[in-house]
């Protein structure tokens, strides 16, 4: 294992034991996931929380942080690996172990119907029990969504690193600005192919899961699969690469649902661009478009959105199409042909 992991899994323990000693327990944050009528995959995350005691000072300081969530909170919770999850899923019960970040992602075989359940988890004896859907989607499914999160569905102004980092620390959650006309037309393509597998993959981290979470449930997007990575170092190398953890997931996704054509939606600020292109050239007959919000004024878009769309649809035959909001990229998959 690479010296930095290392590095980090001890420091992990030491907080941990100074957690256990100071009467937190492990406490499972469940995560909506997603699979098929035989399999699903259950997406979780154990740390070590303490419950204040009913109507102490320690719960109304913790109602007051509910009501003004800064980001850098999130990044403070101590992870926990050394224990077992039962997942219980159509009354039938499952043991995992979390991986050295605490987090909680397995396939366990089921025999479901489509549609949405609710999977029930729970660390060890604790009382704590977490609960979390999951899409089980049907076998004649042909179209999908997966979008990015940054600066995609959520303003972060990520092609901008200090501005990046007071959104995502410093900044209150409920001050997040969502992208104008997103949710409206993700929640379109959603009622528009019902059933359809609905997944928001970011390279953010499993620690502002619960903030996405709310986020996006606060600002009407469609609920779907929530697929983060787990920050920091790897066995083999000091950083995690973030490119990979969406590629890796891209080509997970065709392999888990083969009949499945994606909408792939992202924007130009990152590598979602090339990302997705890379991907289409690999299985061009698992993507219906691509779908980029441009991060420019609304005269470069217009200038040069559609340029850079017909060259991608000449190279690959799979449709492009860029807009600056929701609104744009609406309009423009409609003319394509994809029902919204």
């Amino acid at each position: 294992m690479h010296r930095a992991a290392r590095i980090e899994d001890a420091f992990h323990a030491f907080r941990a034991r100074r957690a256990l000693k100071r009467g937190s327990l492990p406490t499972v944050l469940s995560y909506p996931g997603y699979g098929t009528t035989e399999w699903i995959r259950v997406l979780g995350r154990v740390v070590l929380a303490r419950d204040p005691r009913p109507g102490s000072r320690a719960e109304r300081k913790n109602r007051k942080r509910e009501e003004s969530v800064r980001g850098w909170r999130s990044f403070i919770s101590v992870p926990y690996s050394d224990i077992d999850v039962e997942i219980e899923v159509d009354g039938t019960c499952h043991s995992v172990r979390p991986d050295r970040g605490g987090v909680v992602d397995t396939v366990i075989p089921v025999c479901l119907q489509p549609g949405v359940h609710t999977v029930s988890l729970h660390a060890g004896h604790t009382g704590h029990v977490a609960t979390s859907p999951v899409q089980v989607v049907a076998e004649e499914a042909a179209f999908g969504v997966i979008s990015d999160v940054d600066d995609t569905v959520m303003v972060t102004a990520l092609p901008r690193p200090l501005l990046a980092a007071w959104n995502t620390f410093v900044l209150d959650e409920h001050a997040r600005v969502p992208t104008p006309g997103m949710a409206v037309l993700l929640e379109r393509l959603a009622a528009s192919h019902v059933g359809a597998p609905i997944v928001y993959l970011s390279t953010g981290a499993w620690n502002v899961a619960p903030a996405v979470t709310r986020f996006l449930s606060r600002n009407l997007f469609p609920p779907g699969a929530l697929l983060l990575t787990d920050w920091g170092p790897t066995h083999d190398r000091f950083f995690r690469s973030g490119r990979e953890h969406k590629e890796l997931s891209l080509r997970r996704l065709v392999d888990e649902f083969p009949h499945v054509k994606w909408l792939l939606v992202g924007d130009d600020g990152q590598h979602d661009e090339q990302i997705y292109a890379d991907f289409v050239m690999e299985h061009p007959g698992n993507v219906a478009a691509v779908a980029i919000r441009q991060l420019s004024n609304a005269e470069s878009v217009l200038a040069g959105g559609r340029s850079k769309a017909e060259k991608h649809s000449q190279t690959s035959g799979v449709p492009w199409v860029y807009g600056a909001d929701g609104a744009g990229l609406l309009a423009q998959l409609r003319a394509i042909g994809i029902a919204v």
